[in-house]
């Protein structure tokens, strides 16, 4: 078995599917926020793949050296590389910390291993030794992986039920430490590269939010992002950004929001891959609002990029607060890997 591999995808759901009646037929897991990744070790090779085929251990080198230390001599593992931090006295994940990972300076990818060091959490045992596992049920490749991961600083098997009530406990719970939902796989079911045989349910939540300006879109040719801003006092506090649009929107929004500026483009901050030119954006009047799709917070911004729904032009900007967002329940990072032992 040779890298690459393309990982076995999931199809998203609203709910998770039910047990039958007479036995188990699903195997339930947290879904984890991070790195897709499909470790492959023969000895001292390493290869760490991505879902885009790439090796990522250029980014990662402290976990090469963990793959070498904890997971068995010859194998294949399918799993999630994740970055944990401690914040306000627990530990959850950090999708910001484990995107600046990625990083072109070889200086600055080896200060980030040290500063932010990986860890792995694995759900799939693909191979062992000679032997090809991708086509015996998954409760056996589960229970040969649990045997084979143990004891380890920095490898862990994720936690897993066949109690559908349990699995919608951790959906609730678990958001807690940074991670975005439910897995549900087939007990019997063999693994399928680049197929989507796995069932999501990820947490999905609207907000109100002030369009504060807008960052031109990289071709030049209309609005590549709408700015997004919530009130906290009489502060507007910026919380991420909507994209997404057809060329022909980008072209329309350009236009229509022209009146509102207030004047010329404003620095933005430099980042690991533009400079602070590149990321310049042009501030609005606070007088729009709209609403949008996120899944969760990280800090006092959306984790991920929002979704655009609609206008709210029935709703006065000074109530777009950070009050109207659910606050998930504060769980720690090290409960959620524990449970896998």
């Amino acid at each position: 078995m040779m890298p690459p591999i393309q990982p076995m995808l999931a199809k998203a759901a609203k709910a998770v599917p039910a047990q039958p009646g007479d036995a188990p037929a699903w195997s339930y897991e947290p879904k984890w926020d991070g790195f897709r990744t499909v470790i492959f070790r023969d000895g001292d090779d390493v290869v760490l793949g991505s879902r885009g085929g790439k090796d990522l251990a250029r980014y990662f080198p402290e976990m090469v050296e963990i793959v070498q230390r904890e997971l068995p001599a010859r194998c294949v593992v399918d799993g999630e590389l994740i970055v944990p931090q401690e914040r306000e006295g627990r530990t959850r994940l950090s999708w910001e910390a484990l995107s600046e990972r990625i990083h072109p300076a070889e200086s600055r990818v080896r200060t980030l291993a040290a500063q932010t060091p990986a860890q792995f959490v694995g759900f799939d045992m693909l191979a062992l030794g000679d032997d090809d596992m991708t086509g015996l049920p998954f409760s056996q490749r589960r229970a040969r992986l649990l045997g084979e991961l143990t004891g380890g600083t920095a490898c862990y098997v994720t936690a897993a039920t066949d109690d559908a009530d349990l699995a919608m406990q951790w959906f609730e719970q678990f958001e807690g430490a940074g991670l975005d939902g439910v897995v549900a796989k087939k007990l019997d079911g063999v693994y399928l590269p680049g197929k989507r045989e796995m069932v999501k349910v990820k947490h999905a939540r609207t907000a109100d939010c002030v369009l504060a300006g807008y960052r031109l879109h990289k071709n030049g040719l209309g609005v590549g992002s709408l700015l997004l801003g919530l009130y906290s006092g009489e502060e507007l506090v910026m919380v991420g950004g909507a994209s997404a649009f057809t060329d022909a929107i980008r072209r329309a929004l350009l236009e229509e929001l022209q009146p509102l500026r207030t004047g010329e483009e404003a620095p933005g901050e430099a980042t690991r891959w533009r400079s602070a030119a590149d990321r310049s954006w042009v501030p609005l009047r606070p007088e729009l609002v709209l609403e949008v799709a996120y899944d969760q917070m990280e800090g006092m911004r959306f984790r991920h990029a929002a979704r655009f729904l609609r206008w709210r032009p029935d709703k006065p900007p000074r109530e777009c607060t950070f009050d109207q967002l659910e606050v998930p329940v504060r769980y720690d990072l090290a409960d959620v890997l524990a449970g896998g032992s």
